[in-house]
């Protein structure tokens, strides 16, 4: 059913993720500390986009979720379980997709299907029903390096979303696209959600994107990274392609918008004061 801005207020939340006094420290002994007591909880169908300024340890975080790395201390769970490591049920998108470039966009797809041994005429079902969601049907045969970086984001996001995650990962996934199909991959995006009630985590640096898209943002702080503050958003229930100007230069997304760069700013400040 498609998540809609009443039902998702109708609906008792249910926590999905619990990251509980998380903190991670590299290097051995007295290390120093990228996270620091980190609270989380994200909710079923939710939106959550994360912001703060570089090296605050919004990767890391996503990184310990996706149970890709080991807090130091803390817990990180799912659906009540500790996360020992990766599996399909959360699904991960990074900046760079690491696509494998002698496979064809379909079997790149496909690629986690075949390990779990989903039997071949189901998964290139499947497959090509992700890609037509991604709009790239008509590119099953390509390969990645004759697809523009969009379109490679689109197969990652397929790929991610073939084994039907509870929760999407995402680190920066449109980063290095340029504004025009970087708004196409939000719209993307937007309708997936909307489409799938997947629970998603976005960490982007654009504050515009993460109002756009996030039901909840939230701040981190400088190393060591805490969040900081949090802040309810419903822009992304209204915002379609025609709406998509309208909304972001409404006057309550753009004092919103002020209030979480400004933020965001105090931390650089403060971090640069304390090297001087």
């Amino acid at each position: 059913m498609p998540i809609t801005e009443m039902n998702a207020l109708e609906k008792s939340p249910e926590i999905i993720i619990s990251v509980e006094k998380v903190s991670l420290a590299y290097g051995q002994g007295n290390g120093a500390n990228v996270l620091e007591d980190i609270e989380l909880q994200l909710y079923e169908g939710e939106f959550v986009c994360l912001l703060g300024p570089s090296g605050c340890g919004k990767s890391t975080l996503l990184k310990i979720i996706a149970g890709l790395i080991a807090p130091t201390k803390g817990t990180a769970r799912m659906d009540g379980k500790n996360i020992k490591g990766p599996e399909r049920h959360r699904g991960v998108v990074f900046q760079q997709p690491p696509l494998y470039f002698w496979l064809s966009t379909r079997e790149n797809v496909r690629f986690g299907l075949k390990m779990r041994k989903i039997p071949k005429p189901e998964s290139l079902k499947l497959a090509d029903e992700y890609l037509r969601k991604v709009g790239l049907q008509d590119y099953a045969q390509h390969k990645p390096y004759e697809l523009s970086g969009g379109m490679k984001q689109r197969v990652a996001i397929a790929r991610a979303l073939v084994n039907s995650p509870r929760v999407l990962l995402m680190d920066e996934p449109f980063g290095a696209l340029d504004a025009l199909t970087r708004e196409e991959m939000q719209a993307l995006l937007r309708n997936i959600w909307r489409d799938t009630g997947c629970t998603i985590l976005f960490i982007t640096h654009d504050v515009d994107e993460a109002l756009s898209l996030g039901t909840r943002v939230l701040v981190m702080s400088r190393t060591p990274g805490r969040i900081i503050q949090e802040f309810s958003t419903s822009f992304t229930y209204g915002i379609t392609a025609e709406s998509s100007s309208r909304t972001r230069y409404s006057q309550d997304f753009l004092q919103l918008r002020e209030e979480i760069l400004q933020l965001i700013n105090k931390q650089k400040l403060s971090s640069a004061g304390n090297q001087t």
